[in-house]
């Protein structure tokens, strides 16, 4: 698949967003990589060998912030490799994407890992 794709089915995702969670991401870049490097994956507990990632929410989440709070943007990565090998159809790949671009949402607004899950995502 080429990037471009790959780009417009994040895009698609994020579309997707109802409108009044939408607009509070307007602080989020939201950037598409191909590879988690390895040292992330370590630091992260996952073993870099047998363990991959999707997405990543980096920053303070809307749950953690002072009235005043004042910060460099938040940021999602979604990982294209690891998607594109796992999703062996382009339907798995676009839910797929749209599971992992609502998850780092959901982090993003302050859910931890277990509430996400627990959302399904």
């Amino acid at each position: 698949m080429e990037n471009a794709e790959f780009e417009r089915l994040v895009a698609e995702a994020l579309d997707d967003i109802p409108a009044e969670f939408a607009r509070l991401l307007a602080n989020v870049t939201v950037v598409v990589e191909e590879e988690p490097p390895p040292r992330l994956l370590l630091a992260l507990g996952l073993d870099p060998a047998r363990e991959s990632l999707y997405g990543l929410y980096q920053g303070v989440p809307l749950s953690r912030r002072p009235h005043d709070f004042a910060g460099l943007p938040d940021r999602i990565t979604i990982f294209a490799g690891p998607l594109l090998r796992n999703c062996p159809t382009h339907a798995a790949l676009r839910q797929q994407i749209r599971k992992t671009v609502v998850h780092e949402i959901a982090h993003f607004f302050g859910l931890d890992e277990r509430r996400v899950r627990g959302l399904g995502y």
